[in-house]
């Protein structure tokens, strides 16, 4: 009888760490990224001439901002070339993707750069992100917060 206790508790303090394992490994949640999608359309009239989406990410309490991709579009035309600028908060405007060439998908164009994940220049917490195309005065800007 005694040697079915033993074995019993032995069979239970063998299992109980793999039971407690995943929770010792699901501690770093905190750790986590915050994945942001911001977007903003300008100009007048039905739809955005031009518009912009960024896709930026950062870790809880950081104060640094990772773009993964920008995103631009104009409606309404048939063709047209875009870049992205960006100005840091106390800073110049500086160009963060060259110009591009943007590709007709039904009534309007659109371009972009960077890709998914977590990688891709960090910047500071608010610094602004604008997209314009080469012959209109108007941009569309976001924040990143």
């Amino acid at each position: 009888m005694n040697r079915k206790i033993i074995t019993a508790t032995a069979v239970a303090v063998v299992l109980a760490p793999a039971v407690t394992a995943p929770a010792v490994w699901a501690a770093p949640a905190a750790a986590r990224y915050v994945d942001t999608r911001v977007r903003d359309c300008a100009g007048s009239g039905p739809g955005c001439h031009p518009g912009v989406v960024v896709h930026h990410w950062h870790k809880r309490g950081s104060d640094s901002r990772g773009v993964g991709w920008v995103y631009a579009s104009r409606e309404g035309v048939r063709s047209g070339t875009a870049r992205w600028t960006l100005k840091k908060p106390g800073g110049a405007w500086k160009v963060g993707g060259g110009w591009k060439r943007a590709h007709r998908v039904g009534n309007h164009v659109e371009t972009s750069w960077g890709k998914d994940g977590h990688a891709g220049p960090k910047y500071p917490k608010n610094t602004r992100i604008c997209v314009e195309y080469r012959g209109l005065t108007t941009k569309a800007c976001v924040t990143l917060k």
